[in-house]
């Protein structure tokens, strides 16, 4: 799915007549339409119009196809993919790319592969992302240069990948390696390749990277991967550190309180953070609060959800603080 597109309300016969006959708007959202199809029926003439497509004179038709390709998980579009990852438009390339790992299929990986140590930047770390979600430790060898490409957002990618990789995770020799190249990098002159590059270290379970990740906590772009990073690292004092940091925004703080809560039950001040955001202006920080206490909430947290589900403004999240209440009860009728 494209957020070009964010919903799509066209039936499935007028999504294949718009995308062979529409105009280039029409079919672009024809095409992205069709990557939502689920009646078995109904995928394979998609797929069939979707190849199609690839071939359109207008990128974002060709962009929009790759995406519902690969959403659709169809191993016959992986001719037609390979091809596009060649594409001169980068949003067509990428996305076929990406379509790519989504398959998981293995001829999709030597493509990749080769775009990887050849491709333009915008190719190149999507690739890196993609081979690492086809077969992380085929990948794995080509990942730790790429740790060294000019480009930081392949630096980036790289970085992400080997840090969630099944070969660096789950092979001691491998885990190691990623480390130590990982290591190498930690200083890396952009703010956000070296930010990357701390978290995929945190994934490895090394705290190496924690300044970095402390200094994220105050930004609206990583705060919240930040606080995921350092709750893995178990870096607790980081965590209420952030509980009173004006400069870290109401999610990260909603959710550095949920992690600290899993760990220390008891902590006052990650439980008033808690019972604040149930109260906060924006209502998808409310949410947040309701999720984070379906799963660390105790008797404490009755009242104040009570109190909420109680307020008008509250009505779209009844169903969820009804199943944080009753998770709760569950959690404390164990408990006894």
């Amino acid at each position: 799915m494209s957020f070009l597109f964010p919903s799509s309300t066209i039936t499935f016969d007028a999504a294949l007549r718009d995308l062979a006959k529409g105009s280039p708007k029409s079919r672009a959202f024809a095409a992205n339409a069709l990557g939502d199809v689920t009646d078995p029926t109904e995928k394979l003439r998609a797929v069939d119009a979707l190849l199609v497509a690839l071939d359109d004179d207008r990128p974002e038709v060709r962009a929009e196809a790759c995406s519902s390709l690969g959403d659709l998980g169809d191993a016959r579009a992986l001719p037609g993919l390979i091809k596009r990852i060649d594409d001169g438009a980068p949003p067509v390339r990428q996305n076929a790319a990406i379509a790519l790992g989504t398959l998981r299929h293995a001829d999709g990986f030597e493509p990749l592969a080769e775009a990887l140590r050849q491709g333009p930047a915008d190719l190149r770390f999507q690739a890196a992302t993609s081979l690492a979600e086809i077969d992380g430790r085929r990948a794995f060898d080509l990942l730790l240069p790429a740790l060294g490409d000019r480009d930081p957002q392949v630096t980036s990618a790289a970085a992400l990948a080997l840090g969630a990789s099944p070969g660096a995770v789950d092979y001691g020799d491998l885990r190691t390696r990623a480390r130590t190249a990982l290591l190498e990098h930690l200083d890396h002159a952009d703010t956000v390749a070296r930010f990357d590059v701390a978290y995929a270290l945190a994934e490895l379970g090394d705290p190496a990277g924690r300044d970095v990740l402390v200094n994220a906590l105050g930004s609206e772009e990583r705060s919240w991967d930040a606080v995921t990073a350092l709750a893995n690292l178990g870096e607790l004092d980081a965590l209420a550190g952030a509980l009173t940091n004006r400069a870290v925004p109401a999610e990260a703080t909603v959710l550095a309180a949920g992690s600290i809560l899993r760990k220390t039950p008891e902590h006052a001040a990650a439980r008033r953070v808690l019972r604040a955001g149930l109260e906060h202006r924006k209502g998808h920080v409310r949410g947040l609060a309701v999720e984070q206490l379906t799963v660390v909430g105790g008797q404490w947290a009755i009242a104040p959800l009570e109190k909420m589900a109680k307020l008008g403004k509250n009505g779209e999240f009844l169903e969820v603080i009804a199943g944080a209440l009753k998770a709760i009860g569950e959690r404390s009728a164990t408990n006894r």
